[in-house]
């Protein structure tokens, strides 16, 4: 098959493409609620979903292999393209988590397009939700939302319209490693061999650096066997709103950022959980990955993966609400400090060192120890802060659904949307089946978490009390 260079996977494309399974899918969701006129809100949604789909070319766009590089794949456009293969009707439900739930277990058919779009009636005509399911390797956090967008209703938002494709460049020789650039003729002029050897001796080195950091990053690890599990192929998804004006409070009050906060939210209500369930926090520091992406926020070129990521040990075993949260701070400023291409976070950069066969090879073998690099994902997904809308029908709640690594129970994905924090959590259906619970104590971490600034910031009121 011949294709543009342009075409063809990125490295962590492909790798994404590789380790997935059939009980192992490696496609993210975003479950969108949306406020309904009548009981035939949904089936309008339908139709539009399906009408508009056809116009986004990146959703007729189906990943395939091709004969150079060995082992690797590109994007190909399909010519019979069908959106209502795509996009689904379902039928009316009670709890649009539940539904969610059963349908991000199924993996996507990699015959075609790799994406799909299920409407959910609820069940006492009040409203619907829409859950878009887009694999990996077609598109990241960032991308998926620029094509979710493309089939909203129009708005002024720059990620509403179809992206421009990247600049075609001259058609080069592609060297053996295809997470390298093309070879121009230029690149041929013997007084740049200098450049190339540097370009070579630095991107080996930063390699063994980050293999050294994740090698030292596996030892002394202290995590539950909550989080991690065989894995049994269901999932279950569980969403929680927060206030973000009080997630700003907290920050205002103790410094840091708002992700510092929402990462101690997560540390703070996985100790609940696992000391209501029984199984203790006591000593229990597991490993978080926080993604990191390398593309700036309004450019959606190139299409492919750009991610690196930061490595946390979450203080689970931290009794102290206030004092996880100035260890997340601080792991986290130490984290940026070294950058993103540091250290046992940045392990998704290893990927540009492996050819396209050596992805393919080794890509069941990647999956399967993916709980050797970390314990669970901690990822934030970017939204717009303007409201959108499906047939006119407002958005009123967006939660972004993470992808589930073999051998690891949980994933958590926030997204601030309108003033509200919007967390998305996906769990092996078997090996968590009390999803609920920590869902219910992230609410009442950042209410713990309040009150303990409230009295930091008025010591002499709370001595009084």
């Amino acid at each position: 098959m011949t294709v543009q260079s342009s075409d063809l996977l990125a490295p962590l494309d492909l790798a994404f493409w590789n380790i997935e399974t059939a009980e192992h899918p490696m496609h993210l969701g975003a479950l969108g609620v949306f406020d309904g006129d009548g009981k035939g809100a949904a089936r309008h949604a339908y139709e539009l979903l399906a009408s508009r789909a056809a116009a986004v070319p990146g959703l007729r766009m189906r990943l395939a292999g091709v004969l150079f590089p060995v082992g690797g794949a590109a994007r190909v456009p399909v010519r019979d393209f069908d959106p209502r293969e795509h996009v689904r009707l379902g039928v009316p439900v009670e709890n649009f988590h539940a539904a969610a739930g059963a349908l991000m277990e199924r993996p996507l058919d990699r015959r075609r397009p790799p994406w799909e779009a299920h409407v959910l009636p609820a069940a006492d005509g009040s409203g619907f939700a829409v859950l878009f399911k887009f694999h990996h390797a077609l598109a990241d956090g960032l991308r998926a939302l620029t094509l979710a967008a493309a089939v909203m209703d129009p708005t002024d938002l720059p990620f509403s319209r179809a992206p421009k494709p990247e600049p075609q460049r001259g058609r080069g020789l592609r060297l053996p490693f295809s997470g390298m650039r093309e070879l121009t003729l230029a690149d041929l002029d013997p007084r740049r061999y200098p450049d190339h050897v540097r370009s070579v001796v630095d991107s080996t080195a930063q390699a063994l650096s980050i293999g050294a950091s994740v090698a030292r990053a596996t030892l002394g690890v202290r995590t539950s066997p909550a989080l991690t599990s065989p894995g049994s192929g269901t999932r279950r998804t569980a969403g929680v709103v927060l206030d973000l004006d009080d997630v700003h409070r907290i920050r205002k009050t103790v410094g840091g950022t708002v992700n510092d906060v929402l990462i101690a939210l997560v540390a703070g209500a996985v100790r609940r959980w696992l000391d209501e369930r029984g199984d203790g926090s006591e000593g229990v520091e597991p490993r978080a990955l926080v993604p990191v992406s390398r593309r700036r926020p309004r450019t959606a070129t190139p299409q492919g993966n750009r991610l690196s990521g930061y490595l946390v040990r979450l203080p689970v075993g931290e009794r102290d609400p206030l004092e996880r949260l100035r260890v997340v701070r601080t792991t986290m400023d130490r984290r940026k400090d070294h950058g993103p291409s540091r250290g046992a976070g940045a392990v998704a950069l290893l990927a540009d060192h492996v050819p396209p066969l050596g992805h393919r090879l080794g890509g069941s073998f990647v999956g399967q120890n993916a709980r050797l690099l970390f314990d669970l994902l901690v990822t934030s997904v970017p939204l717009p802060s303007l409201g959108l809308k499906l047939g006119g029908c407002p958005l009123t709640e967006v939660f972004p659904l993470a992808p589930l690594a073999q051998g690891q129970s949980l994933a958590v994905a926030v997204s601030t949307y309108r003033g509200r924090v919007h967390y998305g959590l996906v769990a092996d259906g078997v090996a968590v089946p009390d999803l609920d619970v920590l869902a219910a104590a992230l609410r009442t971490e950042l209410r713990v978490l309040t009150e303990e600034c409230e009295r930091a910031a008025s010591p002499g009121d709370a001595a009084r009390t």
